[in-house]
C-alpha cells in the first residue's frame, strides 16, 4: 500500500493525547456495519461502505464507495463514462493505481498514490473517471475511494470548482506511541504543538484521515465534538473504542458523542497485510432535508427532478472535445493554474 509513507515515523508530530487538553470524553461505538460489494460504472468492483446506516448518523456524508482493492489483467480496467452531477462535492483519493478525472468546467488531471481530486458539483457539472490508456493495456493495481461530500442549500448553486491534492502535500502526523500513520487529507488534527491542517478545502466543515496502525498500536485521536465521527476498515483486524469492539475488513464504525476516538490494532495480522488501515472521517451536521436520486443530491424532490430536466436540455455543461486529461494544459494551462482557489 504505498500511499504516503514515510522512512522515520518518529519525527513526525505527535496527535495531541494530553487528558487535560480536554474533557477527554472517548467516544463509544454506536454501530457498526458490513458493506456490501457491488459493481459501478463500466464494471469496477467497489464496497458501498455507508450502506445500513441511517443517513442522519452520515450527515454531512452521503456516499463511499472503497473501489476495489483489485488486481485487474491487461484489458480489464474500467472506469465511468460520463455523467452529471449537482448538489454536492465528490472526493476520490487513490491509494494504489492510477486514475484520470475530467469535467465539462476545465478541471482534471491524473491522479496515482496517495492523491486526492475534489471535484464541488455546486450548480451541475458532467465528468468522466477512467484509467489511463497505458493501464487499461497493462492492467495493474487499483484502490481507492470515492466520498460525496453534502452542500447546505445556500451553497448547492456555487460554482463548480475542481481541486488537486497530491500525496506530497497532505500532513503528516504519528500517533502518541510512534505505532500510527497519519495522513490528514482535509481537516485538522490537533498536535502537541497545535493544529495540523490538511490541504484539503472544504465548502462543508469535514475532517478526513488515512491511518496506518502497526501491530499491537493504539490510536487516541482528538476529535471535534461538533462533527459526527466515522471509521472504516479498510484491512487488518482491530477494535474501536474503549469497549475494543471488534472489527475487520470492509467494516465502517459509527461512533457516539464525545471529544476523542480510539482506534486499536490487533497484535496479529495477515501476512499479506501486515498493518491495519483505517479511513477517519467526520463533519458538521448540515441538518437539512435530503432530497437524492442518482447522481443529484438537493433539499426537495422538485429540485431533483428539475436537476434531470436540466441535464436533459444540456445546461449541466458539455463534454470537452479534447480525449485525455493530459490534453487539458493545453487548452486551460497547467494542472496548477487549474487549481481552484
Amino acid at each position: 500500500m504505498p500511499a504516503v509513507t514515510v522512512p522515520d515515523i518518529t519525527i513526525l508530530p505527535r496527535v495531541d493525547t494530553n487528558p487535560n487538553s480536554g474533557k477527554n470524553r472517548p467516544r463509544t461505538v454506536k454501530q457498526v456495519t458490513t458493506a456490501p460489494q457491488g459493481f459501478e460504472g463500466e464494471g469496477f468492483p467497489v464496497r458501498r461502505a455507508f450502506a445500513g446506516i441511517d443517513l442522519a448518523e452520515l450527515d454531512p456524508f452521503i456516499h463511499l464507495d472503497q473501489m476495489g482493492e483489485v488486481e485487474y489483467a491487461p484489458g480489464e480496467p474500467k472506469g465511468t463514462p460520463w455523467h452529471p452531477h449537482r448538489g454536492f462535492e465528490t472526493v476520490t483519493y487513490i491509494i494504489d493505481g492510477i486514475f484520470d478525472h475530467m469535467d465539462s468546467n476545465g478541471g482534471g488531471g491524473t491522479i496515482t498514490n496517495g492523491d486526492t481530486q475534489w471535484m464541488t458539483a455546486g450548480a451541475g457539472i458532467l465528468h468522466i473517471e477512467t484509467p489511463p490508456e497505458h493501464l487499461v493495456v497493462s492492467g495493474g493495481l487499483f484502490h481507492g475511494f470515492q466520498l460525496w461530500v453534502n452542500l447546505p442549500k445556500a451553497q448547492k448553486w456555487a460554482l463548480p470548482a475542481y481541486q488537486d491534492v497530491r500525496a506530497h502535500d497532505v500532513a503528516l502526523l504519528a500517533s502518541h506511541d510512534g505505532g500510527a500513520l497519519l495522513r490528514v487529507i482535509a481537516g485538522e488534527v490537533v498536535g502537541a504543538n497545535g493544529a495540523h491542517k490538511g490541504p484539503g478545502r472544504t465548502r462543508t466543515p469535514i475532517t478526513l484521515i488515512h491511518a496506518t496502525l502497526s501491530p499491537g498500536a493504539q490510536l487516541r485521536l482528538p476529535w471535534r465534538e461538533d462533527f459526527n465521527a466515522l471509521a472504516y476498515t479498510l484491512n487488518g483486524f482491530g477494535s474501536m473504542g474503549l469497549e475494543r469492539r471488534p472489527v475487520k475488513s470492509g467494516q465502517m464504525t459509527v461512533f457516539g458523542p464525545g471529544d476523542s476516538i480510539i482506534i486499536s490494532a490487533d497484535d496479529k495480522q495477515e501476512s499479506r497485510m501486515p498493518q491495519m488501515d483505517v479511513f477517519i472521517l467526520g463533519g458538521e451536521p448540515i441538518k437539512e432535508p435530503v432530497a437524492w436520486m442518482g447522481p443529484f443530491v438537493m433539499n426537495t424532490k422538485s429540485e431533483v427532478l428539475q436537476a434531470f430536466d436540466d441535464f436533459q436540455k444540456g445546461k449541466l455543461g458539455r463534454i470537452p472535445t479534447i480525449k485525455r486529461p493530459s490534453d487539458l494544459h493545453k487548452i486551460h494551462g497547467t494542472p496548477e493554474e487549474l487549481q481552484e482557489s
